[in-house]
């Protein structure tokens, strides 16, 4: 059985004792859909991971705050617009953290699809 979620749900989650609440997205994401497919597919790798014992709410609720503020920090716009590029740092340090890849891996993996959308014609899907 599938269980759906809303935003809302996953950062109350990932709350540890209050310490750490989750920024959600900006109200026109909140409806459940997602501005560009690599964002859905960034959260959904992020649930399959979690469910996989990858790593605890927890864990992920301190890497993405940490995420949050660094970028804050460095003068991101603090509008929400960001809240899935920084969804997809927290998960490739989550990645990082865990060992299961290296930031040179993920580096290589990010040229590849660059390249990859470089040659495909418009309209078709990007492959490697």
């Amino acid at each position: 059985m599938t269980h759906r979620l809303t935003l809302a749900q996953i950062a109350a989650a990932c709350s540890t004792e209050g310490a750490v609440r989750l920024p959600l997205p900006t109200a026109e994401r909140e409806r459940g859909t997602f501005a560009e497919p690599w964002q859905a597919q960034a959260f959904a790798m992020t649930l399959l991971l979690h469910e996989r014992g990858v790593f605890t709410w927890t864990q992920w609720a301190l890497v993405l705050a940490a995420q949050i503020q660094r970028a804050q920090a460095q003068g991101d716009c603090d509008d929400g617009s960001q809240y899935y590029r920084h969804w997809l740092d927290t998960l490739e340090q989550m990645l990082i953290d865990q060992g299961l890849a290296s930031a040179q891996q993920i580096h290589a993996l990010e040229h590849a699809w660059e390249a990859a959308a470089a040659r495909t014609p418009h309209g078709q899907p990007v492959t490697l």
